[in-house]
Order: C-alpha cells, then sequence, then structure tokens
C-alpha cells in the first residue's frame, strides 16, 4: 500500500484506502489490538521524532501497516515510545499530547486521524447499503516526510545531506554513519569530539597547542558541515553544545560533489552536525550535567506553536557551562548558547530563520614536550613558572534560513543559507627551534585571529517514473564566500619592536627563560645566545570564493537497483596579499563526478560499489611565484549494509582505497615562505560498524577499523593506527524492582601509531592503548539521572598523534553526573 519515491515519501494508494476507510466505517477509536493477540508485548524503541517518521517506525516494528494523511500529522512530533509494550500502548504513546487518535481496522492495518470532532467529523454514509462509487471520494493529501529525520534509538534510516535529499541509508552507494540523541545521552557525551569516538575511521586528535580536529580515513576532516552547508572556518570550539544538535552525521569519502572543497586536505570525508529546528510538538527540555573536569552545565530546549492554529512554530534553545580548572591547573573554563529560531509552515510553503550565539572559553589540554625522540623523555613539567594560564576564547555568530516550495507534487524548490563571523584569542606554551639547529627552548605564544564566511544553496528537485523505473533529479547551484585573518598584508615575521600589535590576526611568540631538563631558570646570558627573539607573526588576510553548478539523479529500478550518478563544475578563487604586498588572483575550476550503485540481494541485504572525486585548490605559492597546483584524489568503495534483529539493527561493512596526487605541502621556514606540493600518498581500509537494538532492551554501538597508508615518497606515515575498534552496549531492565534502571559500558582501543620530531626528523613511537568506561542511569516518568565514570582505570592516555612540541595527556578517570527533565 505505501509507494517509495527517491528523497521523498508518500502514501499515495495509503491516502486513498483511508479516504475509503473514513467514508465506509464509523469512528472506533481504540478498538482491537493491531497487530496480534491483545496484550501481545514487544519491544520498543523510538526516539522522539516528527510524527510522520515516528508512525513508519511503529509500523516497521509492530509489524502493522499505517494508514494517515500529511494534512492530519504534518506538524506534530512524537515524544517517541520505548520499552516492553503492548502495540497499542506504544501507539498511545506517540500520539500522547496531540489530537490524534488511532482507529484499528484490522489485525494488521491500523487508521490514525486527527480526533473527530463537530466541525471536522467525517459524515457516516447516508445508506450503508449503497454501493461506493471511489469516483465521489476526494483522494486524501499524501504522507511527505522530505527533510524528516527517522531516528530510532541506535539505528537510523536517513540522511539528507550525502545526497541532498532524504534518502534512506541503505539506498545509498557510500558509507555514512548517524549518531542519534540516544547514543549522545546513553554515552553522556559533552562535546563533538565525545560523540565522534566510537565512529569507525574517526579519529580526534588534540591540536598542537590549538584547537583539536578529527582525521577521516587518515585524513584532516576540515570545517566540517552544518545543515549540510561546508563552512568556511570552523573549530570544534566554535561548534554548539550537544544540547542544541538533533544529529552528528558521519559521510566518509571525499565531499567535493557537496561543495565541501576546503584547504585541509579532507579526502576521507566530512562531519555534518544537524541543528535542532522549530516543531509543532511541544518540547520542554531541563539538561544538566556536573564532571571534575568538565565543571557544570545547564540546558534548556523549548519547542512549540508560536500561533493557535499551528502556522507559527518556534525554537529555542540555551546553554551554559562554568568549570573550575583543569587537571594541570589551568582553566576557569566558561560556556555560552543561545539560539532561538521561528518557522512558518503554509500549505505548499515553510520558511525558517534562526540566530545562534556561541561563546567559549576553553582551557589548553593537559600537555608535556619531549626532550628526545621517545616518550621515555617526556618532561616532568606540565605548568612552567611566569606563564600565564593556557586558554582559548572563541565567539561565534550565525544566522540561518531555509526556505521551501512545492510547486507541484513532482517539482520542489528549496534553498538555505548561512552567514557566521568568528573572533578568537588565547594562549599556550610549547617548543620551538632556536637558532641552533637542534636546540628546542620552551615558548609561550598568544593568538587572536577573526574570519567570516556565507554559503547560500538553491536545488530544484523533480521526480518522474517510466515503467518501474524512478528518477528524482537535482538541478542547482551553490556559492560560499570566506574572509579568514587579516585585512592587511600578507604573513610576516617581525621582532616585537618593529611589529604592529594592533593587527586582527598574529601570533606573538615570547621565550621562557626554563629549562625543562632540571626544573631551573636559565641564567640570562645562556638564554641570550640560545633562546629566539620575541616575535610577532601577523597573519595575512584571504577572500576565499567556492561556487558549483550541480546535476544529480537518483535512479529506483525495480525493488533491487539503485544508483545514484552525479556530477559538479566547481570554482574556486582565491583573492590574497603576499610578501611583497601585492595582490594575488588564484582561480581554479574543475569537473567533479560521483557514481555509485547499490543492489540488493534481499530487502535487508545491499551491497554497494561508488566512486567519486575530491578536489582541493592550493592557495600557497610556489618558488616561481605561482599558485600549486590543486590536489586532486580519487576513492573507490565497496561496502555491504545488512538489516538484522526484524531491521531494529544494520551492520555496515566497507573497503576503500583513497588516492592522492600530492598531499600536505612542505614550506619554507624562512620568508618569503615559498611551498613545494608534498609527495602523494595511497589509503587503504577496512571498515565494520553496527548499530541498534540486539534484544528487548538492549542496544548496541560497535566499530572496527584496519587501516594502511602509504607514502610516495616511501616515509612512514605517522599517527595512523593500523588497528581501531570500539564497542559500546546499553542495557534497559524491563521487568521487576530493577526495571526503572539501565546499565551501559564500552571499550576504545587502538594499535600503536608513530610520532615524529619536528627538527630532526626521527621516528618514535606512541604506545597503543585502551579506555573504558560505564555507567548507571535511574529512569523516571519525564527524567533520567545517569552516573558515569571514564577511563575507569585511570590510564594515561595519548593523543593518536602528536610531535616533541607538544603531547597531549588526556584526562584520568573522571565521574560524571549528567540528568535531563520534561515538564
Amino acid at each position: 500500500m505505501q509507494h517509495t519515491v527517491r528523497g521523498r515519501r508518500r502514501v499515495t494508494t495509503g491516502a486513498l484506502a483511508l479516504a475509503l476507510v473514513l467514508a465506509l466505517r464509523p469512528a472506533q477509536a481504540g478498538e482491537g489490538s493491531p497487530a496480534g493477540e491483545p496484550g501481545s508485548v514487544l519491544p520498543f524503541a523510538i526516539a522522539p521524532q516528527p510524527m510522520a517518521t515516528a508512525l513508519l517506525a511503529w509500523g516497521k516494528q509492530a509489524n502493522v501497516q499505517v494508514l494517515t494523511a500529511s494534512g492530519a500529522i504534518a506538524n506534530w512530533r512524537s515524544s517517541g515510545a520505548k520499552g516492553l509494550l503492548t502495540p497499542d500502548a506504544a501507539l498511545d504513546e506517540l500520539l500522547e499530547g496531540t489530537d490524534l487518535e488511532r482507529e484499528s481496522y484490522d489485525a494488521h492495518t491500523v487508521v490514525v486521524r486527527q480526533r473527530q470532532q463537530p466541525e471536522n467529523a467525517v459524515p457516516a454514509p447516508a445508506d450503508p447499503y449503497i454501493a461506493f462509487d471511489p469516483h465521489s471520494v476526494t483522494p486524501l493529501a499524501t504522507v511527505d516526510v522530505r527533510g524528516i529525520l527517522a531516528d530510532d534509538g541506535f539505528k537510523a534510516d536517513t540522511s539528507r545531506t550525502a545526497t541532498r535529499t532524504e534518502t534512506n541509508l541503505t539506498d545509498v552507494p557510500q558509507s555514512v554513519s548517524v549518531v542519534t540523541r540516544e547514543v549522545i545521552a546513553s554515552q553522556q557525551a559533552v562535546s563533538i569530539g565525545d560523540v565522534a569516538r566510537y565512529v569507525a575511521g574517526v579519529q580526534y586528535v588534540d591540536g598542537y597547542g590549538g584547537s583539536p580536529l578529527f582525521l577521516i580515513r587518515g585524513f584532516d576532516a576540515g570545517n566540517g558541515m552544518t545543515d549540510g552547508m561546508p563552512n568556511g572556518i570552523a573549530r570544534t570550539e566554535d561548534l554548539p553544545p550537544l544540547i542544541g544538535i538533533e544529529r552528528v552525521e558521519v559521510l566518509r569519502g571525499p565531499e567535493a560533489i557537496l561543495g565541501d572543497a576546503s584547504q585541509n586536505n579532507n579526502f576521507g570525508g566530512s562531519i555534518n552536525v544537524v541543528m535542532k529546528r522549530p516543531q509543532a510538538e511541544t518540547v520542554r527540555t531541563l539538561t544538566w550535567s556536573a564532571g571534575e573536569y568538565d565543571g557544570a552545565r545547564l540546558g534548556l530546549d523549548l519547542a512549540g506553536k508560536a500561533s493557535s492554529d499551528g502556522a507559527w512554530t518556534y525554537r529555542l534553545v540555551a546553554a551554559g557551562q562554568a568549570a573550575e580548572r583543569t587537571q594541570q591547573g589551568h582553566g576557569n573554563g566558561r560556556g555560552a548558547y543561545l539560539a532561538p529560531s521561528f518557522a512558518w509552515q503554509g500549505a505548499d510553503t515553510r520558511v525558517m530563520g534562526g540566530l545562534e550565539y556561541v561563546d567559549n572559553r576553553v582551557p589548553g589540554p593537559e600537555h608535556t614536550v619531549l626532550l628526545g625522540a621517545s616518550l621515555s623523555t617526556a618532561s616532568p613539567y606540565r605548568d612552567l613558572p611566569d606563564v600565564p594560564d593556557d586558554y582559548s576564547t572563541y565567539r561565534t555568530t550565525r544566522a540561518v534560513f531555509e526556505f521551501d516550495h512545492d510547486f507541484t507534487d513532482d517539482w520542489a524548490f528549496h534553498s538555505q543559507a548561512q552567514y557566521v563571523r568568528q573572533h578568537s584569542d588565547g594562549r599556550n606554551w610549547s617548543y620551538a627551534a632556536s637558532g641552533y639547529s637542534s636546540y628546542l627552548v620552551p615558548v609561550a605564544r598568544s593568538f587572536r585571529y577573526q574570519g567570516s564566511y556565507w554559503t547560500w544553496q538553491n536545488d530544484l528537485r523533480t521526480t518522474f517514473s517510466h515503467g518501474d523505473t524512478t528518477h528524482t533529479v537535482l538541478m542547482g547551484f551553490d556559492v560560499a564566500r570566506t574572509h579568514a585573518g587579516d585585512s592587511g598584508g600578507g604573513s610576516t615575521v617581525e621582532t616585537l619592536e618593529t611589529s604592529d600589535t594592533d593587527r586582527d590576526a598574529q601570533i606573538v611568540t615570547r621565550p621562557i627563560a626554563f629549562d625543562l631538563a632540571t626544573g631551573t631558570r636559565m641564567s640570562a646570558k645562556y638564554n641570550s645566545l640560545v633562546a629566539p627573539v620575541t616575535t610577532v607573526q601577523n597573519l595575512g588576510g584571504s577572500w576565499q570564493t567556492n561556487a558549483g553548478l550541480y546535476l544529480q539523479d537518483q535512479v529506483a529500478i525495480g525493488e533491487r537497483w539503485n544508483i545514484l550518478a552525479a556530477l559538479r563544475r566547481t570554482t574556486y578563487q582565491l583573492d590574497t596579499h603576499w610578501e611583497d604586498g601585492m595582490p594575488r588572483r588564484q582561480r581554479k575550476s574543475r569537473w567533479v563526478p560521483k557514481l555509485g550503485v547499490v543492489y540488493k540481494l534481499t530487502p535487508t541485504v545491499a551491497v554497494y560499489a561508488d566512486t567519486a572525486v575530491g578536489f582541493q585548490p592550493d592557495p600557497l605559492l610556489g618558488k616561481d611565484g605561482q599558485p600549486l597546483p590543486a590536489v586532486t584524489s580519487r576513492q573507490v568503495e565497496l561496502g555491504g549494509k545488512f538489516d538484522l534483529f526484524d531491521q531494529r539493527a544494520r551492520l555496515t561493512a566497507a573497503l576503500y582505497r583513497i588516492h592522492v596526487d600530492h598531499s600536505v605541502d612542505l614550506v619554507s621556514p624562512e620568508p618569503p615562505f615559498f611551498a613545494t606540493p608534498g609527495p602523494g600518498q595511497t589509503n587503504r581500509g577496512l571498515e565494520v560498524e553496527f548499530s541498534g537494538n540486539v534484544a528487548p532492551g538492549f542496544d548496541v554501538l560497535a566499530s572496527l577499523t584496519e587501516t594502511r597508508i602509504h607514502n610516495n615518497d616511501d616515509t612512514r606515515p605517522t599517527g595512523t593506527p593500523k588497528h581501531q575498534a570500539a564497542v559500546w552496549a546499553s542495557y534497559r531492565f524491563g521487568q521487576g524492582p530493577v526495571q526503572p534502571w539501565g546499565v551501559a559500558a564500552g571499550i576504545l582501543g587502538r594499535s600503536r601509531s608513530l610520532g615524529r620530531t619536528s627538527v630532526d626528523g626521527q621516528y618514535f613511537g606512541i604506545p597503543g592503548q585502551a579506555s573504558v568506561e560505564t555507567n548507571v542511569t535511574r529512569y523516571g516518568e519525564h527524567w533520567r539521572v545517569t552516573l558515569g565514570i571514564k577511563n575507569l582505570f585511570a590510564r594515561t592516555l595519548y593523543a593518536v598523534n602528536f610531535d616533541d612540541t607538544f603531547v597531549p595527556i588526556r584526562q584520568g578517570r573522571t565521574v560524571l553526573l549528567t540528568g535531563s527533565y520534561d515538564f
């Protein structure tokens, strides 16, 4: 009874059947048991989500067909249903707080409709014995779940990012991971770094005295995306707290087809953050946490109707954080977040606008330095005299706009845009080279930086069919413009006496007269011989423009074949100033193709093949003063997706190969800092990921990653463990005195990797490590409280990649208390 169109699901014949049901039968809401014997109990795990997809999830878990109409449910959102429940009780939980009611038509069909009132009641037929004329019935509106996310516990079924249309993950010829709200809550995640730890192929790396970053398939993940829009500048500290985020998606492979072509070697994939948006169903949620080093957090999430007819909806998310001191002794971290948004929904049009403000003061990670080419030479000193606290401040303001309009049933237009301003400043200490070639001295650095960017995307979509072949064609264009750094000249390094310290973007480096080997201060004479002078590096500014025209066709052939073909003409332009003060402009254009095929062996088993091209223009200049050639990559991926445990869980396996023609540039250490292209590399790997419900109340998330990297110049790859695995399991008791309780535990492990010293290029080993965490949760009717322990065995944990100048050390054993209350 359901007919599915790629990117937009319509219950067409189901809508007509509902018209017949309502015309031929009087309302008998609540009669019968829609799934088998009355009182039969099933495990339900339906997360809060829009009503349309909640009903689809209920129907799948209860093995019942749900008939409804979009006019009745379009503005409603369900609070979800979880636990051992009868199908009727689970459906009642989904419908609670709405004006919707259920009617059991037969043992395998249920109707959900607006509760019958005198002003909206459907009249009974005048004579029930007269033959029914279907031509006298006006078909009901179709159910349209475009743009709606269907998260079901640990398992998600759809994504809009990979194809710019709402698509079942099984139909996407690509490895995509979705971290749902239930996973975030179960793991007590407080940052994006926590969210990505259990995802296959992803590594979280503390920055070298700066912002942390993510690696995907061995490459820097770049600036990532927000709501599918590439970010011009982004750091983990610029992102909102998790209370403002609906889900986190990890797309593996180059995403140049989506316009993500930043300057950070993001050939392995991208991280997309999906923000919470206005909705008609009421949300009143208070969240809080308290931890030893993270401090105290408090968040408020409010949503609902802003007008009596439900056409206007709103969302307001606010959060604050205050921390004492880090394990290192620095800190006084703090954070503030405010995000109001409003939306208007008409018959064919939806408009949404919102603002976001982030103000984070983040203490630097605990760290030390190496005095040689091994971890055994690490300095015991992690806090130096005469050095201010290590911390950085990040302030981000974001405005967002979204517009949707359906011209007809087959044509629709979607437009969205964002404008972001960012400012950061901070300080840290590390090592730096002195005037003597192999001697390193401690230095204190302070920096400030600012930037802004805007992104605008426009899509025109149409759907048409020929026989058993359905096409969903997407045509569009996007443009993004980023201003980074100072608006003045290029990058310069000067002494403090000759420099301008009022620039908007600069780094000030000051030597510290301290011997890390002995813990004593250096003499003034000794310091003057070996220590560098205080310098100010003025960072040049640039304007970067990315624009693209794209065409995409999603083809569904019968019940077994799905094809994704896309082509983008991408253009990149960089305007900047260099040492001679002259403006420089480089412009690059390229066709970027992508092709993938999915074949469904059975309704629950699919195999796929995919090839994609990555494109990254290079902003640096070569020795001849001309821009370096753009970097290109090609990925080939083979994989399979298996729905298991009655489709409550999914196993995804992927084999990939990514070849890059040249990697990170080699920059001259002296002005004018000319660069040469780095060697190319080839990354190969296997990724296996499992997520979902395996038994009543028992949810599992697990991943396995095998990686092999080869550098074309035969150097050894750094920061790349060959083996990485993680598993997280959560169990909620279903009966007896322990029914309100739940327990969860996880372990993360990786094999050893290599680091390399900054001066003489010696390799050193970074040991393989494992960390265990666990928690216990008490569930109430409208609340939950979780007490957890991170790094249960208090192991000394290092980042996966670092050099001798900055060795970040993860926090030891920490206790975290988190909770939420729906009021």
